[in-house]
């Protein structure tokens, strides 16, 4: 072709495609003239949830739990709740589902083997439904009783707790509920600082899959370096995709299986609540993901007020380590929360154990006036620690069944103080709880914890207690002419 024509061509290719972009530009404008313009300087809205989605990671045979909230809890308006279907993260029939306000679902499942279960809500029951897995073993290496709220999928995700050297097994679950397969690097800090490693990274998760690496004991689970941590902060980061993670803990000789709870992000100012009562270790364990050290203040929280523990109210954490802070001789066996003020962001957890087994906690954020926390499952004796650490809090614990709310229990928390309410085993079809701040309350931290048997036999688990996710905040949206171009 002749090089000329070749030229011409091309410029009235590019002159047609400015004059598209200048006529559309000009529509656009006219359109923008004929209505006012949307503020995308606003704080934007909230917006209910419809949808949500959670894996429970299963592991031996386990009892799985569904809760949805009442609807005068929830201020629901749709005549229609939806539904919640439990099954396996694979496909297939479901294995349980929930269909009202106020209801419960109660399932004993076997062990799922190389998959593990999905619950998946639509419509109105999805803001605010919690769902749970426990499991009891009275005996053999699994002795223990653990439990777990289902994981939601996310991209950036923390845990705390112990290390190969005081775990016979850490074992992390992986679960893809998405079409597309994704990917997670993993990093952990320790008491000698940051584990640099190769290991650990691009470890792929299939479509609707689940992947169990055992920490300290492959390549993907950080290799050699991870073997000498006694303490961990497990960092997991999908580069691809997004997993829903939980992690499990064994510790040697029957003393104690537990899952990890997973921690919020690092921030300044952190409470740790839900340390239990009684006999045996007590540690909150701080972690410094930056690159300069931490100086922490730390306060006590218990039932006869606050204070500073002698010789532990500061507490110097060096940058991208685990620091362990023991408590046991500060509590004196009374129920507590632990405050800490940092001048970097922390992660903070705790490290219970009691008889014969342990639990661990981590950092929550409060619940407040129009927020609600839920628990699905409340099989065995349960405490429920309140912690109100700016004001007094008034809360109301409503017992769930099947059918809807039970009689509801009334709790005044004094201002800097923490304590204990006990409810008995539940007997019929009594399963869950609701964790309601009155109007006028002040800021309140639960964590509910379930026990069986007594002294050095003594089982029990730990389960910190969020507000439930009713809305979503959607940014503002603002007219732009940007995406035209």
């Amino acid at each position: 072709m002749n090089p000329e024509k070749i030229v011409r061509l091309l410029g009235m290719r590019y002159a047609t495609a400015a004059l598209v972009l200048l006529a559309v530009a000009a529509l656009y404008g006219a359109a923008a003239l004929s209505r006012p313009a949307a503020d995308a300087t606003g704080p934007g809205r909230d917006a209910p949830v419809t949808s949500a989605v959670a894996v429970c990671p299963g592991r031996e045979g386990t009892r799985m739990t569904l809760q949805s909230a009442s609807q005068d809890v929830l201020e629901a308006k749709a005549k229609q709740p939806g539904r919640a279907d439990l099954h396996p993260t694979r496909g297939g029939a479901p294995a349980g589902s929930l269909a009202s306000f106020g209801g419960g679902l109660l399932k004993d499942l076997p062990d799922p083997g190389d998959d593990s279960y999905t619950v998946r809500a639509q419509g109105a029951l999805a803001a605010g439904l919690e769902a749970e897995q426990t499991t009891h073993w009275p005996g053999g290496k699994d002795r223990g009783l653990a439990g777990t709220r289902c994981a939601r999928p996310g991209t950036d995700l923390w845990f705390l707790g112990p290390g190969p050297v005081a775990a016979e097994s850490v074992q992390l679950h992986l679960a893809n509920v998405d079409r597309q397969p994704a990917a997670v690097d993993l990093t952990a800090l320790s008491g000698d600082g940051p584990l640099d490693t190769t290991d650990g990274r691009g470890i792929p998760v299939p479509p609707y899959g689940t992947e169990v690496i055992e920490i300290g004991k492959s390549a993907e689970g950080l290799g050699d370096t991870v073997k000498t941590a006694s303490d961990l902060a497990l960092r997991v980061r999908a580069t691809a995709g997004r997993v829903a993670a939980s992690v499990r803990v064994r510790i040697a000789g029957g003393e104690g299986i537990e899952w990890l709870p997973l921690s919020p992000p690092p921030a300044t100012s952190l409470i740790v609540p839900g340390v239990p009562a009684g006999e045996g270790r007590r540690r909150v364990l701080v972690a410094v993901p930056g690159e300069e050290n931490a100086g922490i203040k730390v306060q006590v929280i218990g039932p006869d007020g606050a204070f500073a523990p002698e010789g532990q109210d500061t507490l110097d954490a060096p940058a991208g380590t685990v620091t362990a802070v023991d408590l046991d001789r500060a509590l004196s066996g009374k129920p507590a929360a632990v405050r800490l003020v940092s001048d970097r962001p922390i992660l903070a957890g705790l490290d219970a154990q009691k008889g014969a087994d342990v639990a661990y906690g981590t950092a929550t954020p409060p619940l407040t006036p129009g927020a609600f926390g839920a628990v699905s499952d409340n099989r065995f004796d349960t405490t429920v620690t309140l912690t109100a650490p700016h004001g007094p809090a008034d809360v109301r614990v409503i017992p769930m069944t099947s059918q809807g709310p039970g009689t509801p229990k009334d709790v005044r928390v004094p201002s800097e103080r923490t304590v204990d309410v006990k409810l008995p085993a539940p007997s019929g079809d009594n399963q869950g709880l609701l964790i309601v701040p009155r109007p006028g309350s002040g800021p309140v931290h639960a964590v509910r914890t379930q026990s069986t048997g007594k002294d050095d036999k003594a089982l029990f688990t730990t389960l910190p207690v969020p507000p439930a996710i009713t809305t979503l905040r959607l940014p503002p949206v603002g007219d732009t002419q940007s995406v035209l171009y």
